[in-house]
């Protein structure tokens, strides 16, 4: 669990602090452009310096990463994140929740299509601001 010598890869290194799964994950966010320093794409074999601070996104979800230390092995969560301090913003990070605490409409299996009639209800319930009026 020590320190890693001083050359470490850029993908090794966020496989080790976990996040990502697997090092090949972390590779092909590389190549594809998802992890950048200052801007600018890095490749999966950039070398990770102490200090720096790197922009990641994996699908929605974008991070903000600096380095404090330097981790050569995968460790368990609580001891990876002694290796990297989080500095995301917080408005990044709050508005995700909003989409996945929307409310969805489901309908039981087996019901089939929706009818016209079915169909009209659904549009207007969505259409208003149901969610709003709860609060008055």
């Amino acid at each position: 669990m020590a320190a890693a010598s001083e050359k470490l890869r850029i993908d090794k290194y966020l496989w080790s602090i976990r996040l990502f799964k697997t090092r090949t994950l972390a590779t092909e966010a590389c190549k594809a452009g998802r992890v950048k320093l200052n801007g600018q794409n890095i490749k999966p074999s950039y070398e990770v310096k102490v200090g720096d601070v790197y922009h990641i996104q994996k699908g929605i979800e974008k991070k903000v990463v600096k380095v404090i230390a330097l981790l050569e092995r995968r460790v368990d969560a609580k001891t990876a994140v002694q290796f990297y301090e989080d500095q995301t913003p917080v408005e990044e990070t709050v508005g995700y929740k909003s989409v996945f605490q929307a409310p969805i409409l489901k309908r039981d299996r087996g019901t089939g299509r929706p009818t016209k009639k079915d169909r009209r209800e659904i549009d207007d319930l969505q259409a208003s601001d149901w969610w709003d009026k709860e609060d008055e």
